[in-house]
């Protein structure tokens, strides 16, 4: 006879991993067996806070595929990998693996869903998204990887929910009406552990959603989602595009891309979505267009801090992929004055395409940073480009001091995860801001999450 299995693990306790626990435990009668929770050594004091011991069973060594094999379900956060081996072996053996934005898609079938993900410009789209359908008075909730897991909000009331997935999380969710992929270029290869398992994840949106609407000016995700029956696109031959200066809709000219408060036609191409996600749910885009000029832009996005010692200061620590950084600096006019800091956790992303494009038009100074500084450095004198190399943020941050002229500006804008020098991309940012000397308060916090409208 088999020998039998506990009911439940929750693996990771960051915010995910706390609001699956708080979710849970309010759900489990008081007799139910005990939950078990995975986590860091350092997190058990704030674990054991949240229910005695007979309720919740704490342990802080990582688990492997015999400890996890022991429970039918692991309700994992969404850094820790599922390819990691431990949970494929488990899962073989029996157990579900699931998580906290699986489980809120099967409390909330009814939900009206806009999704949004993609490698870059998914949080901006989902913001404008929700910004706009707010100035058309729908009661909209933005959620999921952009700052609030889904479950802090499971019984909140909203007629447009407006989520952002991770390819971490996009397996993770239920049937829904409209699924948005932004742009789509290798990252994460940690996590997925191939180029192909990455994009594969990534698409994996298109399965769920009844209607699909994909950036239009992407060969490669035009050709990967050609089959989805209910696909439209933005951008390209979409009908809200971009033409001489303006957003579009078909040959309309509705908004000046220079009124946009976020720079860069990668953000106005990010408009374009979420104009179109509104027609597509049946809401008045036209009419909603005018808020476009009232949005605020969100922090570590190519977000302007301010002025220091005549230079200009802008923070892109958002930017973890060489095409994001590309983007960023073609949000410049060609004459503008820039010193570019890059690099950072190294994840072994191809940067040739970045040195070729630098080899044709390079800023006024690339400065190369952190664990993958070195390899990035190489490629660009490889290509012909010249560049300083130091070995972390704030030599990097100095060393544009005295690069930069006065009316110059210093944008870091790295390329690269965070994780060589930062816990995450807005540690990064914010630590960015005080070694340029801002007070960080401003660009703690994404306006606009929750439900309102």
């Amino acid at each position: 006879m088999a020998n039998k299995r506990a009911p439940l693990a929750v693996w990771g306790f960051g915010r995910e991993g706390r609001a699956a626990l708080h979710f849970l435990l309010a759900r489990r009668g008081v007799d139910a067996a005990p939950l078990t929770l995975f986590c860091r050594a350092d997190e058990a004091a704030a674990a054991r806070e949240m229910a005695p011991p007979e309720r919740l069973l704490i342990e802080t060594e990582t688990p492997d595929a015999g400890t996890l094999a022991g429970f039918d379900i692991v309700l994992k956060s969404p850094g820790i990998s599922a390819y990691t081996p431990a949970l494929l072996e488990a899962r073989a053996r029996g157990t579900q693996v699931s998580s906290g934005t699986a489980l809120w898609f099967a409390q909330r079938p009814d939900a009206r869903v806009i999704a949004v993900t993609g490698t870059k410009g998914k949080s901006t789209t989902s913001a404008l998204i929700a910004h706009l359908a707010r100035a058309l008075g729908v009661r909209t909730a933005l959620a999921g990887n952009i700052g609030l897991p889904l479950l802090e909000l499971v019984q909140a009331q909203a007629d447009l929910w407006v989520i952002e997935l991770s390819s971490f999380q996009t397996r993770e969710a239920g049937a829904l009406e409209l699924g948005v992929i932004t742009s789509l270029y290798t990252e994460h290869l940690d996590w997925h552990g191939s180029a192909e398992n990455y994009m594969a994840d990534k698409l994996a949106l298109a399965d769920v959603s009844q209607a699909l609407l994909v950036n239009g000016t992407q060969p490669d995700l035009l050709e990967r989602t050609a089959s989805h029956p209910g696909r439209q696109l933005f951008g390209g031959q979409g009908r809200w595009h971009l033409a001489d200066g303006f957003i579009c809709r078909d040959a309309d000219r509705l908004f000046a891309i220079a009124e946009l408060p976020l720079p860069g036609a990668h953000n106005a191409l990010n408009a374009c979505a979420a104009l179109a996600a509104l027609e597509h749910m049946g809401l008045d885009a036209r009419t909603a267009v005018p808020a476009l000029a009232r949005f605020q832009a969100l922090p570590h996005r190519q977000q302007s801090l301010g002025e220091r010692d005549g230079r200009t200061w802008i923070n892109d620590s958002i930017s973890t992929t060489p095409q994001a950084t590309l983007a960023a600096l073609r949000s410049f006019a060609e004459d503008a004055k820039v010193t570019v800091i890059v690099g950072g956790h190294d994840r072994g992303l191809d940067w040739s395409e970045f040195a070729r494009a630098m080899a044709e038009h390079a800023p006024h100074a690339i400065l190369c940073q952190g664990a993958n500084g070195q390899r990035i450095a190489r490629a660009l004198r490889a290509a012909g480009v010249a560049c300083g190399e130091v070995a972390d943020l704030a030599a990097a941050v100095d060393a544009a001091r005295q690069h930069t002229p006065a009316g110059g500006t210093v944008l870091m804008s790295p390329g690269a995860p965070s994780f060589d020098q930062f816990r995450d991309y807005t540690a990064r940012g914010l630590r960015f801001a005080e070694l340029a000397g801002f007070d960080t308060a401003p660009i703690r916090a994404i306006d606009g999450l929750g439900v309102s409208g």
